[in-house]
C-alpha cells in the first residue's frame, strides 16, 4: 500500500524528527518543504514554481513523506495523502526547541536550505519575521486553531488523521502505520 504522508505543525514541533524517522523505518522519500521555499538569501520560491516542484515530487512516487506547512501547497498535499499528522506539542515546549535549534544554528552557522544561515541576533528579536522564536510563540496559537477547523473540513474526513501532542503517541503511531504496510492487499471476488 502506498503511503503518502504529510506531517504539519508550528515550529519546533518535531516534523522534520518525524519525517525522518518514517523515512528510515519504511524507506519512504521525504520532502521538507521549507528546502524548497526558501532560495538562496532567504528569497522565497514564486508559487507557481513552488506548487510545481511539490507537484513533481508526489507524482514521481508512490509512497512519500512531505513536511511542512505552506497553504500555497498543503490543498495539494493532502488532496494526494492518504495519512496526516498534526504534531502540536505545548506551546512552551516548541518555543524551548526553536530557541536551543536557534542557538547552534546561529552559533555554529551551519549552511541550510540553499546556503541559508539564520543569525544569533535574529534570535532576540520580537519581530516575528525575524525571530524564529518570536515566529514559535505568536504562531502557535493561529496554527492549533487553523489545523483543530481543518481536520473537521469534511472534504479531509477520508484522510487518517493524527494530532499528535507527545512522543509516546508518535511512536505509537508509526507502529499502526507498520501494520498497514504489512497488511495484504484485499482480493476482489
Amino acid at each position: 500500500m502506498g503511503l503518502r504522508i504529510s506531517i504539519v505543525g508550528c515550529s519546533g514541533a518535531g516534523k522534520s524528527t518525524l519525517a525522518r524517522r518514517i523515512a528510515d523505518t519504511f524507506g519512504i522519500p521525504t520532502l521538507e518543504l521549507d528546502a524548497v521555499h526558501h532560495q538562496p538569501n532567504w528569497t522565497p520560491l514564486p508559487v507557481p514554481e513552488f506548487r510545481d516542484r511539490v507537484r513533481g515530487f508526489m507524482t514521481a512516487r508512490d509512497s512519500w513523506v512531505i513536511e511542512g506547512n505552506y497553504r500555497a501547497v498543503l490543498d495539494d498535499v493532502w488532496q494526494d495523502a492518504t495519512h496526516v499528522a498534526w504534531l502540536h506539542p505545548p506551546r512552551w515546549l516548541a518555543t524551548w526547541r526553536v530557541g536551543c535549534r536557534s542557538i547552534r544554528r546561529g552559533l555554529g552557522r551551519p549552511r541550510l536550505w540553499n546556503g541559508n544561515q539564520e543569525r544569533v541576533r535574529d534570535l532576540f528579536s520580537l519581530d516575528r519575521e525575524r525571530s524564529m522564536v518570536a515566529w514559535t510563540w505568536q504562531t502557535h496559537p493561529e496554527r492549533a486553531r487553523r489545523y483543530a477547523r481543518r481536520f473537521e473540513e469534511p472534504k479531509w474526513l477520508r484522510l487518517d488523521r493524527r494530532r499528535l501532542t507527545r512522543a509516546s503517541e508518535a511512536d505509537e503511531w508509526i507502529s499502526a502505520l507498520a501494520s498497514v504496510i504489512d497488511e495484504p492487499p484485499e482480493i476482489e471476488s
